[in-house]
């Protein structure tokens, strides 16, 4: 491997370790929202002023709030940022916040592979966080907000690695072998860097080699689950799971699970346009 290939290995996992992994500065006033909207205190005029900072994530507010999950068909449409920020509620706003911070993390790989692949993990991340959000209503009876949320920051990891991969030629390459132990290092730090709540942490950091229990519960098995109904497979190399015959029957024949992978509803829909525009 060449000594500079080396080299920034050994600095990713040595700012992983001390929890310094620096972010791009286009991603400060997302990081700056978040950090706003998980203050109990926070104000929504504030957040609306925030908000108006970064357009794309403006219009994805609007968009989110006129979409089925949060108006019916006699809602009035909604057209300014403040309203938005009204009808999706602080926690909502968090997610989507957060999910500017990730998807800015690639905005600027050059590499034809790697932005591929980053592609890919966004649309794999998207219909996770939608599966997982279904799943937490109707099987896994878990805070449905709160496995959204985890479905969106679940690969933070692999994007900030894609990123940093694009910055050194040839990381990814010699990563491709180690790429679960190394994901999981930078996952743990990014998870408290950017302050994910602790019990989302915790099913994030035990999704590597861990099987579905049956019955389905808790946040880990709902990612779990979503994961393996995601019409979008991750590009990363994954840690293997056990799949039992009990399992796989269960993945392939249950009526509610393959209602929600071939059957979306219109909310779930309506959150992957959003999410993916």
């Amino acid at each position: 491997m060449h000594v500079n290939t080396l080299s920034s290995l050994a600095q990713l996992l040595a700012s992983a370790e001390t929890e310094t992994l620096a972010f791009p500065t286009s991603i400060n006033t997302a990081l700056l929202l978040q950090k706003e909207l998980a203050n109990p205190d926070c104000h929504s005029t504030d957040i609306s002023r925030l908000l108006l900072c970064e357009p794309t994530l403006s219009a994805r507010a609007v968009a989110l709030a006129n979409s089925a999950m949060f108006a019916s068909g006699h809602t009035p449409a909604i057209t300014s940022v403040r309203a938005a920020v009204e009808r999706l509620g602080h926690r909502n706003l968090y997610a989507l916040a957060t999910a500017a911070v990730i998807r800015q993390l690639n905005a600027g790989i050059r590499d034809e592979a790697l932005r591929a692949r980053a592609t890919q993990l966004w649309a794999h991340t998207v219909h996770v966080a939608v599966l997982a959000h279904g799943l937490a209503g109707t099987v896994t009876r878990t805070d449905a907000d709160t496995a959204l949320f985890a479905g969106i920051v679940h690969e933070v990891a692999g994007f900030y690695l894609l990123a940093q991969a694009d910055k050194t030629p040839g990381l990814y390459d010699h990563l491709e072998t180690q790429m679960a132990s190394t994901l999981e290092v930078i996952g743990r730090a990014l998870m408290r860097q950017l302050g994910v709540p602790q019990p989302v942490a915790d099913a994030v950091n035990a999704l590597p080699g861990s099987t579905i229990m049956l019955p389905p519960e808790g946040l880990r098995d709902t990612l779990l689950l979503a994961k393996a109904l995601a019409p979008v497979p991750s590009p990363l190399p994954q840690a293997g799971i056990t799949v039992s015959t009990p399992l796989q029957e269960y993945l392939e024949h249950d009526p509610v699970l393959q209602a929600l992978r071939t059957q979306p509803s219109a909310e779930a829909k309506g959150l992957i346009e959003v999410l993916l525009s």
